[in-house]
């Protein structure tokens, strides 16, 4: 495949693309060819707070258009369905056709499950899981409509944002793994609805040092020369190709990608299989059979040597 230009005439949705990774995946995308559509609802807190601003996303446009691309920004909450549906519209009206989606739009209210309060949970899952569907619908029933009107296949990607926390949990951030998880299954389903109009969508788990995850790598510092290996260019190419013709087999997929490495995850697989010996279960039969398996580990340990949910955490 020719790298260059491989997006051209293709036009690009990037959702949070005013800061982070969103801006350096419209950037990628842009630099590969595509016109751009930078949306950001420009607000300055991580947790969604401050006052909406149209400056985030206009920046990054303006940067796209000063590098010779073509871009327009679009300051909206895609959490919103009416936002959403005018933010699709506004890359059909202004480019003609719209053929890549990357959802990456989110924010953080960090707490203990015990301690989360309603509103904390219901507005992390609105903007990360809501706003992914959100998005997807409308872009969804314009391939649908172009695949009819065309009789056959059309050009569609979609990359979603998903999170090693969905992977691997995170104790304090059961609002943002929930959201992570359904946006994998979001994912999964989409990929086998759309597969027939020629449509793919599949997920990343990015690491990268940005605004939302400041805090979670404190620890490690950025070095004094060379690329950060948390950068979000190093996960922007991922996207890249995603969207590219290349990528035309890879759909239903999740892969993390951080610092040089893109690794492709699994389903989860079976770790132990247990059968009655009578024509139904009973509680004592489990224990009998299910307690020596999980041996005398305490709650931790077993949460930590993964064998809950039968995920590997080496």
């Amino acid at each position: 495949m020719s790298v260059a230009g491989c997006l051209q005439d293709r036009t690009a949705i990037v959702t949070g693309a005013g800061r982070g990774l969103g801006r350096a995946e419209a950037l990628e995308l842009a630099r590969l060819g595509a016109r751009v559509v930078v949306n950001d609802f420009g607000r300055p807190g991580r947790d969604g707070s401050g006052e909406a601003s149209a400056g985030p996303a206009e920046q990054v446009a303006a940067e796209i258009r000063a590098a010779g691309g073509e871009a327009v920004a679009h300051q909206g909450d895609v959490a919103d369905f009416r936002q959403a549906e005018e933010l699709v519209r506004l890359a059909v009206d202004t480019y003609g056709s719209l053929e890549i989606l990357v959802n990456n739009a989110g924010i953080l209210r960090d707490r203990m499950v015990f301690s989360m309060s309603e509103d904390e949970w219901d507005s992390v899952v609105r903007v990360h899981l809501k706003g992914h569907f959100n998005t997807t619908r409308f872009a969804a029933a314009h391939w649908r409509e172009r695949s009819k009107a065309a009789g056959g296949p059309v050009y569609g990607r979609i990359v979603n944002t998903s999170s090693e926390a969905f992977v691997a949990g995170s104790a304090g951030q059961p609002n943002y793994a929930a959201a992570k998880g359904g946006i994998v299954g979001l994912t999964t389903s989409t990929a086998g609805a759309l597969a027939k109009y020629g449509v793919t969508a599949n997920a990343i788990c990015p690491r990268a040092r940005t605004r939302m995850t400041e805090d979670v790598f404190a620890g490690f510092a950025a070095p004094d020369e060379g690329l950060d290996p948390l950068a979000p260019e190093h996960v922007s190419p991922l996207v890249g190709y995603l969207a590219s013709p290349a990528a035309f087999r890879v759909n239903g997929q999740l892969l993390v990608v951080h610092g040089g490495m893109v690794a492709l995850l699994e389903r989860p697989k079976v770790a132990a299989k247990f059968d009655t010996d009578k024509e139904v279960f009973t509680v004592a039969e489990l224990d009998e059979k299910l307690t020596p398996f999980f041996g005398a580990r305490s709650p931790q340990e077993t949460f930590a040597a993964g064998e809950v949910l039968g995920l590997s955490k080496g």
